[in-house]
């Protein structure tokens, strides 16, 4: 027996004789030795963690059982599939942690909210930190580990290593929620065709700067212009320099919301959200929203989101494949995988798993990727210091209503699906990563070359620019349909201008701020401002939301090499 196992045997056996739980260890070992590796814990460090998650749950009432709901994502089904069933035979806890649609946890969070008692937990977007701050529905985690829950918090959690503590925060300085998951929404190339030697003498000549990843719009548009009208075939199939989607569905909500306006450069300086106006163009002052429109001091049918949203528009229709005017997120997310899209300036990467899979036109015959990721480029309208994408992060939830015991017992389970015990094979299997302890560990370094650019993101600074929806929105579930109800009329058949349809959907969010602030929240209720000129409010601070017109939106376009990207990052330089 090596010198390392019979260190783990002697510990073991001191855990079976200072305990009862003779099974528990034995299965913490089990799935330890089996699943929970690799970790950046030894494995008597995960031991020691096991064996507090299994005298925890010993003090709460016998047969306390706990029942949660995620969106079905890849983290979500290893959670669901594998975790909740390695935390009952480790600490006896029955879990039951149901998989559904990311609208249906919505509907279901709103029920919980409405007074149902319906899951002791939910993983639900930190989107909604907004939401759940003014409605003072659920429960601030700062204060329950502190009081209620002090008992059942590990004292391994570590919150101060989870990337997106920012995210959950609220402005009371309180943590709601819990960060379980997160993906960046970057920008995605062929860099095989952008590498070509003959590709980048033809570019350099029309354009008269190196095809490069593009810095700005100006340089994303030119690269579409190329491939879709200059390159147009490779090895005999139609390629395009674009791709995205603009069916009329609620998915194109997402879209909008998921920081496109912030990428034109729409809002105020700021992380993790712009402050007074934030990327939706909603203005706060002392916390309480005052409007969307800038008849009211927002900016979300601004120059700036006009600029955005036709963009949006003619790309779509110019350089991408014309059946993606009809596809939804579910349908066009697969397209790049099949070979002919040269650059997506809006791609998620929860996508990463699903474009690395051993056969597919865009991986290499040695199981390397084709393609790459890499920062979005910016609008004409963004400025150094502003957000400049969108970074989804699920997290954990527990509302007030919930008994002690469920949100103890719910507490339990959602610092196990984090533990460092569990966090780096769980980034492994989804590529959802929360821990900077996890990104960090040289324990990822022979995975680099797998994943096209994503652990040099996460590694890197420039990754707090991309941030979730911040606190400025007090209505996320109620109010997030209006993007898709109201954009789609101009992406989807034109049956609206860009100025027409945001005009509409600043009214609507107006309208519904008036709601709130008529029926009180809680904490920061809107307070509208008083309806003024336009020319009251566009361009009055240089810099500041909201923004003047333009009077060059297409300024020359700018590219950089990927490599001497990377080596900005492994420097500790965002650019």
């Amino acid at each position: 027996m090596s010198k390392k196992n019979l260190i783990l045997s002697i510990l073991l056996g001191f855990f079976m004789a200072a305990s009862p739980a003779i099974a528990d260890m034995e299965a913490a070992k089990k799935w330890i030795d089996s699943e929970f590796s690799p970790s950046t814990l030894s494995k008597e460090q995960q031991l020691k963690e096991m064996e507090w998650f299994i005298n925890a749950v010993k003090s709460l009432p016998k047969d306390t059982s706990v029942k949660v709901v995620s969106e079905t994502l890849t983290t979500h089904e290893y959670e669901s599939k594998v975790l909740a069933k390695a935390f009952t035979e480790i600490t006896g806890m029955k879990v039951e942690h149901e998989l559904t649609e990311e609208g249906l946890v919505v509907s279901k969070v709103q029920n919980q909210m409405k007074g149902a008692s319906l899951y002791d937990g939910y993983i639900n977007d930190s989107d909604l930190i907004g939401t759940h701050y003014r409605y003072g529905k659920v429960l601030p985690l700062s204060d329950f580990m502190t009081g209620d829950g002090k008992d059942v918090t590990l004292p391994t959690l570590d919150v101060d290593d989870f990337m997106g503590k920012s995210f959950c925060t609220a402005p009371d300085g309180k943590l709601y929620q819990l960060p379980d998951q997160q993906f960046a929404n970057l920008y995605w190339f062929r860099y095989d065709w952008f590498t070509r030697e003959d590709f980048k003498k033809q570019f350099k000549e029309k354009y008269g700067y190196e095809l490069g990843v593009p810095v700005n719009w100006s340089a994303y548009e030119d690269i579409a212009d190329f491939f879709t009208n200059v390159v147009k075939e490779i090895d005999g199939k139609k390629v395009y320099g674009h791709m995205d989607y603009g069916q009329r569905h609620p998915s194109l909500g997402w879209r909008f919301s998921d920081a496109w306006f912030s990428m034109a450069g729409l809002g105020d300086k700021g992380t993790p959200n712009g402050l007074p106006v934030d990327e939706w163009g909603i203005r706060v002052e002392d916390c309480k929203p005052v409007g969307a429109s800038v008849s009211r001091g927002g900016e979300m049918n601004g120059p700036s989101a006009v600029y955005a949203l036709t963009k949006f528009i003619d790309w779509l229709y110019n350089y991408a494949p014309a059946e993606a005017r009809n596809m939804t997120f579910s349908t066009a997310g697969a397209e790049p995988a099949k070979g002919n899209i040269a650059q997506q300036i809006f791609w998620y990467t929860a996508f990463t798993a699903d474009m690395i899979k051993p056969g597919l036109p865009v991986v290499n015959a040695d199981g390397t990727p084709k393609w790459r990721m890499a920062p979005s480029p910016h609008g004409a309208y963004w400025e150094k210091g502003m957000k400049l994408g969108y970074q989804d992060c699920g997290s954990w939830t527990i509302f007030k209503n919930t008994p002690l015991e469920k949100q103890k017992a719910a507490w339990l389970y959602a610092q196990f699906c984090v533990s460092k015990t569990v966090s780096m094979k769980k980034f492994l299997t989804g590529l959802t990563p929360i821990r900077n302890s996890d990104i960090m560990s040289p324990i990822l370094d022979k995975e680099i070359p797998k994943y096209g650019g994503l652990i040099e993101f996460y590694r890197s600074p420039a990754k707090v620019a991309w941030t979730p929806t911040g606190t400025n929105v007090p209505d996320y579930p109620g109010m997030a349909p209006f993007w898709w109800q109201e954009l789609g009329h101009a992406t989807f058949a034109k049956k609206k201008t860009p100025k027409e349809a945001l005009d509409s959907l600043a009214a609507k969010f107006d309208e519904r701020l008036g709601q709130l602030e008529k029926e009180g929240m809680v904490n920061c209720a809107p307070k509208l401002n008083p309806v003024k000129p336009e020319s009251e409010w566009l361009g009055k601070a240089p810099g500041a939301a909201p923004k003047a017109k333009l009077e060059n939106e297409k300024p020359k376009g700018e590219t950089v090499p990927y490599e001497q990207l990377l080596k900005a990052w492994k420097e500790g330089r965002a650019e």
